[in-house]
């Protein structure tokens, strides 16, 4: 799937600003551009150190939310909006919901529900459990363990339709019975059948020196051999990291007798939102917790804003810094050039326009170092990484998602450029603007 940049609206504006800025310091200052480049480039050792200070702080904001938006897109894409998840009442989390099915079998004859062609309800009762795995030939100093997200399933080809995941070419649903022979011996040991994501299939891959897991091939989750006999068309999604399975086999295998979630397919998200409301304030016969699945999806955007708020509190601070080393190379630019700045009040320049001379080259500096800061933070985008998603309170899914850059995340970086080489330049600006000049030429 390729990503389409497309800019922001609220963007334009402070990008507007900049722009407007730039060119009109450089009409009205009346200094011509030439000369501040040249000076730049006299002292390209200054200029160069400041400028990659500027390019460090940019490339490290735009990897750091890219992978923000990776776990934005990555919850977005993940809910159906005419879809209805049922958890038991008052379960945070699909880890700790526990919904019996006696109690509960009735939820999928709500008149709200869809059927397939051979009227049953398209309604996917499955199993959420959490592994912990040890990583197979971990080398020195890398993580030892990893949490493995298992689904398990009566039916995987109605689940697939209910969550609107189809299988790559070549693959199948596990069968009826959940597992097939280890060697091809019927009597020997059986291997689980299993449906991987394709982040999961990625990852079990590395354990076996391969760049993923296809079908055919074994792997280990606790105590069994598994086969992959499938592989879900899931790039973009919180499934892209779960291994489907039988859940009469890996249920009582990890200790979950009971369901933990059913999911319904209505209409439309108008009609989901109506099922949803209705089941949780009528169901009598059980009490349950049911809402759109967009919605269950949207809240596990909790660990999404703690990870951004962390990301604003290091940009300030790398902010910091950026302004200081702009300051620094701007007094030391004024103290090298004390006596061309008294020439220039001599022979008519006014203090607006040395002010606006050096300002104007702050924020050359600061443009330099961003476009080269965005050129190299977007290398980042595609690249794969590892995290949590949660609701914030207990629970959440670890995940396998892919960093984004798109344009939005560019501008930011090269505006938080700009914004710092005017915040870092204005004060030597205005130190230069108060030198005067038959004291600047002695």
């Amino acid at each position: 799937m390729t990503e389409t940049f497309s800019i922001s609206p609220r963007l334009f504006g402070p990008l507007g600003f900049f722009a407007g800025l730039m060119v009109l310091l450089a009409i009205v200052g009346k200094v011509p551009i030439s000369y501040n480049v040249r000076n730049l480039l006299v002292r390209w050792r200054i200029t160069l150190m400041t400028a990659l200070a500027f390019t460090l702080v940019v490339a490290l904001m735009t990897v750091m939310l890219a992978f923000v938006n990776g776990m934005y897109r990555l919850t977005l894409g993940s809910g159906q909006p005419g879809n209805v998840v049922v958890l038991a009442d008052g379960a945070t989390d699909e880890l700790f919901s526990n919904l019996g099915y006696r109690d509960t079998s009735d939820v999928e004859r709500h008149p709200g529900v869809l059927r397939d062609d051979k009227e049953r309800p398209l309604a996917s009762w499955e199993v959420y459990i959490v592994v912990n795995q040890p990583i197979p030939n971990a080398g020195d100093g890398k993580r030892k363990r990893r949490f493995l997200q298992v689904r398990g399933l009566d039916d995987p080809a109605r689940a697939g339709a209910v969550h609107n995941l189809p299988l790559h070419p070549g693959g199948s649903w596990f069968s009826a019975a959940g597992v097939q022979p280890l060697r091809g011996d019927v009597g020997g040991e059986q291997a689980i059948q299993a449906v991987l994501g394709e982040g999961i299939a990625r990852e079990l891959g590395k354990d076996q020196g391969r760049d993923s897991l296809h079908v055919g091939e074994f792997f280990e989750v606790g105590p069994r051999k598994w086969v992959v006999v499938g592989i879900l068309q899931s790039s973009g999604s919180t499934f892209d990291s779960e291994i489907w399975a039988k859940r009469q086999i890996v249920g009582p295998m990890f200790g979950k007798e009971n369901y933990t979630t059913v999911v319904l397919r209505t209409a439309d998200a108008t009609a989901a939102r109506e099922t949803a409301q209705d089941l949780t304030a009528n169901f009598k016969k059980s009490a349950v917790q049911a809402q759109v699945e967009t919605d269950y999806y949207e809240k596990l955007n909790t660990t999404n804003q703690q990870f951004l708020g962390a990301i604003i509190v290091v940009a300030i601070i790398m902010a910091v810094g950026g302004v200081f080393g702009v300051m620094n190379t701007m007094f030391a630019a004024i103290s090298q050039r004390t006596r061309d700045i008294g020439v220039m009040r001599i022979i008519g320049f006014a203090r607006w326009q040395i002010l606006v001379s050096f300002f104007l080259e702050s924020l050359l500096i600061a443009l330099v170092g961003g476009l080269l800061g965005c050129a190299i933070g977007s290398l980042a985008n595609g690249w794969t990484a590892s995290s949590i998603i949660s609701g914030g309170q207990g629970g959440g899914k670890s995940v396998v998602l892919k960093l984004i850059v798109d344009a939005d995340i560019l501008l930011t970086g090269l505006l938080f450029s700009l914004g710092m080489g005017c915040v870092g330049g204005f004060i030597p600006a205005l130190s230069a603007m108060r030198l005067r000049p038959l004291e600047a030429v002695r």
